[in-house]
């Protein structure tokens, strides 16, 4: 079961949208140097459907877009809160940062409009650095990926 433990209307997780970022817990990437590393635990409030609703209530009419931050240790439940968004909510984008490299099998791309792939890796810096070796892509509704990393680089 994924579990939450705080969220926030944010504008830098994905560009140009107003987004509802979800800080999932348990993760299994525990990357050194991680700003994060509390969601390493399995802690917090149970993230499923009904409590994905209640913040959609509460925040629906002020964001553009849903971020799942983690979630890597169940991608098939990522696949189906995405999926409940883009059925439930059809204007709202969906947005999932894994750290893994490659998308997990068990997450369909056309439940996703944004897609980050990569752990933090301190020597080479976040999505704000030009030497990272983490990509934010834009999904079309085709599947295919565009690399739109560069944005957060062109970012004033």
């Amino acid at each position: 079961m994924l579990k939450y433990v705080n969220y926030g209307v944010v504008f830098q997780e994905i560009p140009c949208e107003t987004t509802l970022s979800i800080n999932i817990s348990h993760c299994p990437i525990h990357c050194l140097g991680c700003h994060s590393n509390y969601l390493w635990d399995d802690i917090g409030t149970p993230l499923d459907v009904y409590s994905l609703d209640d913040l959609l209530k509460e925040y629906g009419s002020d964001i553009t877009c849903v971020c799942f931050m983690g979630g890597d240790i169940d991608p098939e439940t990522i696949n189906a809160l995405a999926h409940h968004v883009k059925t439930e909510y059809p204007n709202l984008k969906v947005g999932w940062y894994s750290g893994y490299n490659h998308r997990s099998p068990w997450v369909s791309p056309a439940n996703l409009d944004y897609l980050k792939l990569g752990p933090y890796n301190m020597k080479l810096g976040g999505l704000k650095s030009p030497t990272t070796n983490q990509r934010l892509y834009k999904i079309d509704k085709h599947g295919n990926m565009e690399d739109i990393t560069s944005l957060f680089w062109n970012a004033k």
